[in-house]
């Protein structure tokens, strides 16, 4: 076994971070969309899949990395302005490069959809730093030290807070206290401020249309949440004293993910998990299998196979911009047409690979599934010779 070192914290963030990427390909790069395995597959409205849990671990990776760069910064850089430069660039090249993917394959301005994953995780990143940098504490070295208590505060606060909007602010035409798809509150201020042509061209409701989006504005609030708690996660991680040893580390993770994922299903009751509108719910849930996850890794990655076995992982998890954005580019265009078959039927970049799949096996979801395995590998293999190189790019 190895020590918790740096080294060992980046192997960790980047093996989850590209979990989380790896089950992203998965689920958005089938055969055949009505041919994909139901864990696969996004919840209707309210509930969970194991499809729901990897934007937001995604964005619990992104806490962690907040945490493990912050001690990196001195008191004197937190009153710098090139240090806020350098977040704001941050924040507007994900905002900027969201877009662009978005507006693939025919760059239709009229119907751009204006929110999205990376424009999600731009506005978190945004947040989770202007609430840890200005609180961190300095250290006697000078340098800043995250202050656990102000951040579980303020995640505490912003579910308390996006709980008090989702009960009590009217929607004009619905009233109150709605959470369907039309009535909702973050889908009443989706619609008024980025208007329906600019939404998710799936967000719809039976016999009224497109009305939400899942990556709104209002309902960033909550996932910030998964920021903060991924930030905490990170002074789990940090250099073990003789009162933490690393195995103590690992499982106060373990208990504090289980302890998330336990008050996340107490109040699904009361308010149902549901990740399109981001219940507070189902943030602490999602929060709480990602520490869980992270816990468990932390663990396995002290053995040298594990690690060796974690190697596509980290390929994924060291450049997962990259990897985020081919594999959109991949979707984008894996619909357009590519010429017709014998049978006249449009060939696609997607039925053909579905098409070759099937000559491996006659069970359509499990063909499905191989194309969604063959475009993962695709990317593995693209990306592995920067991972070799060490050359991991970043925003």
């Amino acid at each position: 076994m190895s020590s918790d070192t740096d080294g060992q914290r980046i192997v960790a963030l980047d093996a989850l971070r590209g979990l989380a990427v790896a089950g992203m390909i998965v689920v958005t790069s089938p055969g055949a969309w009505e041919h994909s395995y139901a864990p696969l597959m996004h919840a209707a409205w309210n509930g969970w899949t194991p499809a729901d849990l990897v934007f937001p671990t995604f964005l619990f990776c992104v806490g962690l990395a907040i945490g493990l760069s912050m001690p990196g910064l001195s008191a004197t850089d937190r009153a710098s302005p090139a240090v806020w430069i350098k977040f704001a660039r941050r924040t507007a090249l994900l905002v900027l490069l969201g877009l662009i993917l978005n507006a693939l394959p025919t760059f239709d301005l009229a119907h751009l959809r204006f929110p999205g994953i990376l424009q999600r995780i731009g506005l978190c990143y945004a947040l989770g730093c202007l609430i840890c940098l200005p609180s961190a504490r300095t250290g006697p070295d000078g340098m800043l030290r995250l202050d656990a208590g102000v951040m579980l505060s303020a995640a505490v606060a912003l579910l308390i807070g996006y709980w008090a909007l989702l009960a009590f602010t009217p929607v004009p035409g619905f009233g109150v206290g709605r959470l369907d798809t039309q009535g909702s509150l973050p889908a009443f201020v989706d619609r008024a401020v980025f208007t329906v042509p600019h939404l998710w061209v799936l967000g719809l409701t039976e016999g009224v249309g497109v009305t939400y989006d899942p990556e709104g504005l209002l309902s960033t609030l909550p996932a910030t949440v998964n920021v903060l708690i991924g930030a905490v996660a990170a002074l789990l991680l940090r250099q073990p004293t003789d009162s933490l040893r690393p195995g103590r580390a690992a499982g106060l993770a373990l208990v504090l993910g289980v302890a998330l994922i336990v008050a996340g299903l107490a109040l699904d009751p009361l308010l149902p998990i549901n990740k399109r509108i981001w219940t507070p719910s189902f943030a602490l849930f999602s929060s709480g299998v990602a520490l869980t996850a992270l816990a468990v890794l932390h663990a396995l990655l002290a053995f040298r196979v594990a690690r060796i076995a974690a190697w596509p992982l980290k390929v994924l998890g060291g450049n997962a911009i990259l990897v985020f954005v081919i594999s959109q580019v991949m979707g984008a265009y894996s619909s357009l047409a590519l010429g017709q078959g014998p049978d006249g039927a449009v060939i696609t970049p997607q039925a053909f690979g579905y098409a070759l799949a099937q000559r491996l096996t006659h069970d359509l979801k499990l063909a499905s599934l191989l194309c969604a395995l063959g475009v993962l590998t695709l990317i593995i293999c693209l990306v592995a010779p920067l991972h070799r190189r060490g050359i991991h790019l970043r925003l």
